[in-house]
This record gives C-alpha cells, structure tokens and sequence, in this order.
C-alpha cells in the first residue's frame, strides 16, 4: 500500500510539473524581422522590433522600427500584441500572434498581423486601413534574428 502511495505521488508531481501558463512562451521572446507582402508578392514594409510575452499572453514590444519609408507611419507609432500559446514542440512555441501598430504622425492608420507562430517563424496576414494611400493587404513573415 505504501509503495501505491508513493507511485501515486511520483505520478501527481510528474503531472504538475508539466503545467504552467505561459512558461514556454518565452521561446517567442527575441528580436525579430518583419517583411510584409502586397498580393503580387512584392514587399510592401518592413519593420523590425522585439517582443517578450508577458504572462497573461499581451506582449511587450520594444524597439519598433520600420525599416522601409512609409508615407502612412511617419512617427510616433503604437503597438499593442498577444501570443496565445498551443504548445511547445522540440523547444518551439507555437501559437496564434497578433500584432497591431497604430500611427502617431500622420494620425488615423491602422496595420493589423493575424498569424501562427512555429519557432522561429511566424505567418500570416496583414491589412492597412486608414487615409487616403493607405490601405491594403496581403501575406507577411516574421523571422526571429
């Protein structure tokens, strides 16, 4: 009966010891290099910046920079992110990212990413709402430096 007991415990350690909330999130944490493409596959921004997931899933993002002039961000841009994690397979995280940058100068522009994140990389979609100039959408990937 002992021995049960042991086993039983052993078990419910083992078991915990694999939970946590987003303790391998932090496979996302880096710097990283955007390049967003029009429909035609012809590159239309590029930033770069760095992200740390907190640990109710919003990211703090440093560093932002685009790395391309656009007539729609001139200055004083805001963004605002989450990871959502779905697992963590050989040391990758994965999950659904979003990422928006709003535009300080001029104001009333809007890009938005939706995407999965598979280790080093991450995919999927962009659009641009806001002035006259500034609209558009497409496919975009973002790899981690």
């Amino acid at each position: 009966m002992k021995q049960l007991g042991l086993a039983l415990l052993f078990l419910v350690g083992l078991t915990l010891a694999g939970c946590g909330s987003n303790s391998n999130s932090s496979n996302i944490n880096g710097t990283w290099k955007a390049t967003l493409m029009s429909a035609g596959s012809t590159p239309v921004l590029t930033f770069g910046t760095s992200l740390v997931v907190n640990g109710n899933g919003s990211l703090n993002i440093t560093n932002f920079s685009f790395t391309t002039n656009s007539p729609c961000f001139v200055s004083g841009e805001t963004e605002s992110g989450s990871f959502t994690l779905s697992g963590n397979f050989n040391g990758q995280a994965k999950g659904s990212f979003g990422f928006t940058v709003n535009s300080g100068t001029p104001s009333g522009n809007t890009l938005t990413l939706a995407g999965t994140a598979n280790g080093n990389t991450i995919t999927g979609t962009w659009t641009l709402t806001g002035g006259s100039g500034c609209s558009g959408n497409g496919g975009f990937t973002m790899t981690r430096m």
